[in-house]
């Protein structure tokens, strides 16, 4: 199993992954920066790093693993497992293991894993399609300059130092206005780019909701039934399916239960999402998910997310 595809699909969406018994690969936004050094403008992206000591499952790479597998999640756990104990195998024989888009990873001479990111590709969603952008140096022709200051007459130095000078912080000015609309005009373009980006991202990650239509066949009057429409943000998650018929089961499966189940749509992957419930308030959602992972699935998770239903 290459977890590195794995991994790298989920930090596009995620700042933290977790391999169990392993390590956790971090992710953190930065903002667009300007090398002056070398007139160059970057994006903003995010900063992959790696930390040895965040280690515990947090169910996110084993579930996902499952979905797009379409294994079981114990199944996942087993072929991480299995990966993982390669992986040190590997690491332990002086070996650097490299991720694809991700990083290189080895140890050092206190058996500590030392990472060290690729930075060539940009995990960062709200920056899709923007690269690094050069500006070409301003050159003065020196030859040119001392031609004209060999045929500068000597009389009235004064005057004409004064002049000179004039001249000279007006191209300052000049030079100065130019930099700062160059600087304003490409923060104009990451910001357009970033609100078009973002806008194309959300249309694709964007949920169809199900409609559920009821009929009643029998002879009584028609009854009015007034059902009350989930809310909120914070989802708590029970599985993903790429065939809707399962993913039907499951809701109905759940609501025997007792639980609000609901189906919030097909996420970027092409799978079909099923949640427990909704809530408004994230201390009533982690509630929520603590008693449904203590009695009935361990794998269940916290999406954060607004649908704008």
């Amino acid at each position: 199993m290459q977890l590195e595809t794995y991994i790298s699909d989920l930090l596009y969406r995620y700042e933290c992954v977790t391999v169990p018994g392993f390590g956790a690969f971090l992710s953190q936004k930065t903002s667009a920066i300007i090398n002056e050094a070398t007139n160059t403008f970057y994006p903003p992206s995010k900063l992959i790093s790696f930390n040895e000591q965040i280690q515990k499952s947090d169910g996110l790479l084993a579930h996902y693993i499952a979905d797009v597998a379409s294994i079981s999640f114990e199944e996942a756990l087993l072929n991480i497992e299995k990966r993982v104990n390669h992986l040190k195998a590997y690491l332990s024989e002086g070996e650097t293991i490299s991720f694809t888009n991700i990083g290189e990873l080895k140890l050092n001479a206190d058996k500590n894993i030392v990472f060290k990111p690729y930075n060539n590709l940009n995990y960062l969603m709200d920056a899709f399609g923007l690269s690094q952008l050069e500006t070409p140096e301003v050159n003065r022709n020196e030859e040119n300059v001392a031609t004209e200051e060999k045929v500068i007459p000597l009389t009235n130095t004064k005057r004409d130092y004064r002049v000179y000078l004039k001249y000279a912080s007006i191209a300052l000015i000049t030079l100065t206005l130019g930099g700062l609309a160059a600087s304003k005009y490409y923060s104009n373009q990451v910001k357009t780019h970033n609100e078009i980006a973002q806008e194309t991202a959300i249309q694709h990650l964007e949920t169809k909701i199900q409609e559920a239509t009821f009929v009643i066949e029998n002879p009584l009057p028609a009854m009015t039934f007034n059902v009350t429409k989930q809310a909120g943000n914070y989802h708590i998650v029970a599985g993903a399916f790429r065939i809707e018929e399962n993913c039907n089961k499951k809701i109905k499966q759940l609501r025997s239960k007792g639980f609000a189940a609901r189906k919030i749509g097909i996420n970027k992957y092409g799978l079909h999402q099923v949640v427990y419930s909704s809530h408004e308030s994230r201390l009533d959602a982690l509630k929520a998910l603590q008693d449904i992972k203590s009695n009935h699935n361990s794998s269940a998770w916290l999406l954060v997310k607004n649908l704008n239903n």
